[in-house]
């Protein structure tokens, strides 16, 4: 293997990505190049680094046969997502329609759920978390929101509203309980009583 010698260019190229990178092993390829590059010998430039001599004389080559490029770090392909893109519709339709339109008796989905379904229709299996990821790449909310306000009790929501004003009226700040609505019949009923009832003596003609 011939010695490394470099430029004013790439010496100052290996500097700069010395310096600047924030990965440990690009940072090492570069200043296993400049060692190299003044004179050091691979066995004290692997003590230093703390690798095999092996390894140094391999990222000497990469670089002599294809410069700065060779010291790249190369990831390796990661594995292929176990839910095809294609069905990012399909999913978004279920948990528009919610799981009662695939016949489950549930308000909301959850990934499990979600999983357990795209295995009954499509036979593909995964887990929890391969779903909650696939979802988020793709802005799916299996959990939507269920109000309850429109089903409950008028009459139920009528005397909380009124309770809720007394509230708003009392200037001592205690609730007032809203006082029962009466009918008609009872209303006069009651006057009656307070006019010719015990409490109060009726009127009496004149006696002369």
């Amino acid at each position: 293997m011939r010695r490394i010698r470099l430029t004013a260019t790439e010496q100052a190229q290996l500097e700069h990505i010395f310096k600047t990178t924030t990965d440990r092993r690009l940072r090492d390829r570069c200043q296993a190049v400049l060692m190299a590059s003044r004179g050091r010998k691979r066995r004290a430039i692997a003590q230093d680094l703390g690798v095999h001599r092996t390894t140094v004389r391999r990222w000497l080559t990469q670089y002599h046969e294809r410069g700065g490029a060779g010291l790249q770090i190369q990831w390796a392909p990661g594995r292929p997502g176990r839910i095809p893109e294609t069905l990012a519709s399909s999913l978004q339709g279920w948990v528009k329609d919610g799981p009662q339109s695939c016949g489950l008796d549930r308000a909301n989905w959850t990934y499990e759920e979600l999983a357990t379904h795209l295995y009954q229709t499509t036979g593909i299996a995964v887990r929890r978390t391969a779903m909650r990821d696939f979802c988020q790449r793709h802005g799916i909310r299996p959990y939507r929101p269920t109000y309850h306000y429109l089903r409950g009790d008028p009459q139920k929501q009528q005397a909380a509203r009124e309770e809720l004003a007394a509230l708003k009226k009392s200037s001592d700040g205690r609730v007032r309980p809203a006082e029962p609505r009466r009918s008609p019949v009872s209303a006069g009923a009651h006057v009656a009583h307070d006019v010719g009832g015990e409490g109060t003596p009726a009127p009496r003609g004149d006696l002369g």
